[in-house]
């Protein structure tokens, strides 16, 4: 099998294809998020697109460097809602705010995904939606997520599959999207565009 390289440093994106029992390992790519969000601050499915590329790109240029073949797999999640775009928060208190003004509410978790490869030119961007509810939550009680610090580094400030999982009221989507990366979306490029299966090829 290739080898598949995720260029990431989420958590929650490597725990997806190690429960799939997807062999990868991780190389974080350093790209500077700010013009991107600048640029494209109105349309929230390009934002994540053009960031997924630009981190599928930057990792490629080092794995070319060091001549490993490999397969390239990034992505870059945000929070939508009524038009705003909600990224991750900075401190404690950004997070409470965020996750108030989510409570009770529906949401937009769109996620970016791009795949290339070291030997080919190819790159596939693709994205995927999920719409999530929360329960209302009383302030204490969103005091009392924030303070399990969950929210560090996740858009929207929550994990669907750990604590936050309490007070996620409905899911319209795909569920591994909302973790962080739309397995299915990375399966069907992965097979139609590379060549690579894997539901054969998993261990």
């Amino acid at each position: 099998m290739k080898k598949i390289v995720l260029a990431s440093k989420s958590l929650d994106r490597g725990r997806i294809l190690r429960e799939a029992r997807v062999p990868f390992s991780i190389l974080i790519s350093k790209v500077n998020e700010v013009p991107f969000k600048k640029r494209l601050s109105n349309n929230p499915i390009k934002l994540v697109e053009e960031l997924a590329k630009a981190k599928a790109l930057s990792a490629k240029l080092t794995l070319m460097e060091n001549r490993k073949e490999s397969i390239i797999i990034a992505a870059d999640t945000i929070i939508e809602f009524k038009g705003e775009i909600i990224g991750k928060a900075k401190d404690e208190n950004q997070a409470f705010q965020i996750l108030r003004k989510l409570a009770g509410n529906a949401h937009n978790l769109i996620t970016g995904v791009a795949i290339t490869e070291t030997s080919n030119p190819k790159i596939i961007v693709d994205h995927d939606s999920t719409t999530v509810k929360f329960l209302n939550l009383k302030d204490h009680e969103i005091w009392n997520y924030v303070k399990t610090g969950e929210w560090r580094g996740r858009a929207g400030c929550y994990s669907a599959r750990d604590k936050a999982s309490l007070f996620v009221d409905m899911i319209i989507g795909s569920t591994s999207n909302v973790i962080g990366l739309p397995l299915h979306k990375v399966y069907e490029i992965l097979k139609k565009e590379f060549n690579v299966d894997l539901l054969k090829n998993s261990n």
